[in-house]
């Protein structure tokens, strides 16, 4: 029996209400990416820690596993928690690249851990839904088009603040570095220090890029390049002033244009092309994403991701891809902490069948039941109290409907408790409003109108 508990640091546990919101926020996207053909696959949470800290700088943050009660020689599984969830697709189209389709359009809804130190917005344990397209050694950049406008539509349905995605295409920044003459090696690295940019500011990145090898006019130069903003295509000319030439440049501006004329035209004002993001991992190799809720910018992107062409492959054949990770933990945290959102009431529960006297329960479960066969959420009163304590029952969890069984062969009455209306009701005929049906999810915006 637990008597005691400790808090542990970043593994938030919401409350009821708080996950009627979480539910309703991964139901939106579940419904978003099914409906552009999307399907859905789970992974294991383990991972062998060779290919988890294959990718990137992460070996920090991994959490090792090993058993409590294993022998001294084999308490080293060599597996860890996956810190994410493109590595877990990179290993299982690889598996199971025989029994799949390609284009392979598939979306995961699931936990991952880190190990790094808990902080407003970052989890040691959370939840990401991601979506990914693979193909099989080739994969149009439509694709990349594509998925900026499938999270356009994800975000267009939840109550959030208004979100802004910002895109770069990595093409742009390391065909911009090769022109400025920057040694090919150094590439990583700088894309690394440029990416911090907002994190440390220009002049601690002048610092870093120093230490990288590069010399003062060329981290000017990148610098001056990573300035560059807009929410239309202007951004092409921009880059061109800066006298830099390379053909990986060329392709990576064209590409970006793409993403942004069609964002455009289909999802005005959620993208602006942003050429200080870099994305710190390294299989990146195109279309970068990241996104921020406007007027929250500290809590960081809320959705990101990007084009990678090597990250799965068997050796023979290679399995390019392009994804997007919506941070859906970190996004809840914020949306709670400053109470963005709400549910409509803190249970599932429409009506509640008041409960005359003990003996009447039976009969309060039949109604109950017809109810519910009519997919009306209900449940019965606890015990059999005064009626206004039955009312208060329902009232103090936000539940709009209390249904009063007949007496003596009368009709049974249903009363809505928010406005005191009550008028005679059949549990096989009686429907509520449609909004009172199930809990809605609102905005802060929406609830001050």
């Amino acid at each position: 029996m637990v008597t005691r508990t400790v808090a542990l640091s970043g593994f938030p546990e919401w409350l009821p209400e708080q996950r009627l919101v979480e539910q309703r926020v991964l139901d939106t996207l579940r419904e978003v990416f099914e409906l552009h053909g999307f399907s859905s696959v789970e992974t294991r949470a383990l991972e062998p820690l060779t290919e988890l800290v294959r990718q990137g700088e992460t070996s920090k943050e991994v959490y090792v596993v090993r058993r409590l009660n294993a022998e001294p020689s084999g308490d080293d599984t060599g597996l860890g928690l996956h810190f994410d969830l493109t590595v877990p697709l990179a290993r299982y189209v690889v598996e199971h690249a025989g029994k799949l389709d390609f284009p392979f359009r598939r979306y995961q809804v699931q936990r991952a851990w880190r190990g790094e130190r808990p902080q407003d917005g970052r989890f040691r344990e959370f939840t990401q839904a991601d979506i990914d397209i693979v193909g099989k050694d080739t994969l149009g950049f439509h694709h990349e088009v594509e998925l900026t406008l499938v999270a356009g539509e994800a975000f267009r349905r939840l109550p959030l603040p208004p979100v802004r995605m910002l895109v770069n295409n990595r093409r742009i920044a390391e065909g911009f570095y090769l022109g400025a003459g920057i040694d090919a090696e150094l590439v990583p690295e700088v894309l690394r220090s440029v990416d911090k940019l907002d994190k440390i500011g220009p002049d601690e990145v002048r610092t870093a890029l120093s230490a990288d090898g590069l010399t003062a006019a060329q981290a000017d130069a990148c610098l001056r390049l990573a300035e560059i903003s807009a929410a239309d295509s202007s951004f092409v000319p921009q880059v061109r002033a800066l006298g830099v030439e390379h053909e990986l440049l060329d392709q990576g501006l064209e590409e970006l244009a793409r993403v942004v004329d069609a964002a455009a035209e289909h999802a005005p004002g959620l993208v602006v092309a942003d050429l200080k993001i870099a994305r710190g991992l390294d299989y990146y190799t195109g279309t970068v994403y990241e996104t921020q809720l406007v007027g929250h910018e500290d809590l960081g992107s809320i959705c990101s991701g990007g084009r990678y062409d090597a990250l799965a492959t068997d050796g023979a054949t290679t399995y390019p891809g392009v994804g997007i990770s919506f941070g859906v933990t970190r996004l809840l945290s914020r949306l709670f902490s400053r109470e963005l959102v709400v549910a409509s009431r803190r249970v599932p529960t429409c009506v509640v069948v008041a409960l005359p006297d003990d003996a009447s329960r039976p009969r309060c479960d039949r109604i109950a039941a017809a109810l519910r066969a009519r997919g009306i959420p209900t449940e019965v009163a606890p015990d059999a109290a005064k009626y206004g304590k039955q009312i208060r029952y329902a009232e103090r969890r936000g539940v709009p409907f209390v249904w009063f069984p007949g007496a003596d062969g009368e009709a049974d009455q249903v009363k809505d408790i928010r406005t005191g209306d009550q008028l005679d009701a059949g549990a096989g005929t009686w429907v509520p409003p449609d909004t009172d049906r199930h809990p809605t999810i609102s905005s802060s915006k929406e609830r001050t109108q």
